[in-house]
């Protein structure tokens, strides 16, 4: 899979694409023709060439993966990135693995998706009233982008972050690395600047501040957390019933 030549190839081409973007489709198609991470291209192109055996026989995405949901959403789900053959696989973030699974039967409990599953991004599934980004939108090798990765592809996130603005009440972040990623977003978004010392992350954790929507932390819905039960059921709905009743839709 070859870059066009459009596409973002260097930290400072991402910005001026990002900047660039005039719709939230606009800028779903830029972040999807992203290689701007060589480390991320190359895993992200053997993943999909090699695959797993389950899904051999399937076509893989292997590229960034945008945001989903409605763009005047006003609840948020900020992850870390794509998982190698979750979303990496499927092309739709949260979509085929056991992560999404879980995050998805807790969303339809909520009423806010219109299905339990999310298995492919044909599947018939809807979200309501939410919005689901990543961070960094690469599936990255042992699920940790470095430092420079993570900046590199902050211009999608705060752009993206932007354009859902208008209509955002809540956002809720999935694990420590999701959170940490938010306090820059919000400065370049509402122009308000993280509390010093910045707040620390824990599940039900809410912060809230002048011109901002409130702050949710959530365990993250990897596997690590659900096998060991760390986060139960009960847990994430008691997160997304408290993000409905901040976003007014309780």
């Amino acid at each position: 899979m070859q870059p066009s030549g459009s596409s973002p190839r260097t930290p400072q081409s991402v910005v001026a694409q990002a900047a660039e973007a005039a719709s939230l489709s606009g800028l779903d198609a830029r972040i999807a023709d992203c290689f701007a991470c060589p480390r991320l291209v190359a895993w992200r192109t053997e993943v999909a060439t090699v695959k797993r055996a389950s899904f051999r026989h399937q076509d893989y995405w292997g590229r960034p993966v945008p945001g989903w949901g409605p763009a005047d959403a006003e609840i948020a789900i900020l992850g870390l990135a794509p998982a190698a053959h979750g979303g990496n696989r499927t092309g739709r973030i949260f979509t085929g693995d056991r992560s999404g699974d879980v995050l998805f039967a807790a969303l339809h409990r909520a009423g806010l998706a219109n299905q339990p599953t999310s298995v492919s991004a044909d599947d018939g599934l809807q979200l309501r009233h939410t919005r689901i980004f990543s961070a960094v939108r690469c599936a990255p090798p042992d699920n940790k982008p470095t430092p420079e990765e993570r900046d590199t592809c902050a211009p999608w996130f705060r752009r993206e972050l932007e354009m859902i603005r208008p209509t955002l009440r809540v956002v809720v972040t999935l694990g420590a690395f999701a959170w940490a990623a938010w306090w820059p977003a919000m400065r370049s978004a509402y122009g308000v600047n993280a509390p010093v010392p910045r707040p620390r992350f824990g599940h039900g954790a809410e912060v809230h501040l002048p011109g901002v929507p409130p702050l949710v932390g959530c365990f993250h819905v990897s596997q690590q957390n659900t096998f060991t039960g760390r986060l139960t059921p009960d847990m994430l709905d008691a997160v997304f019933t408290r993000a409905k009743a901040l976003a007014g839709l309780a």
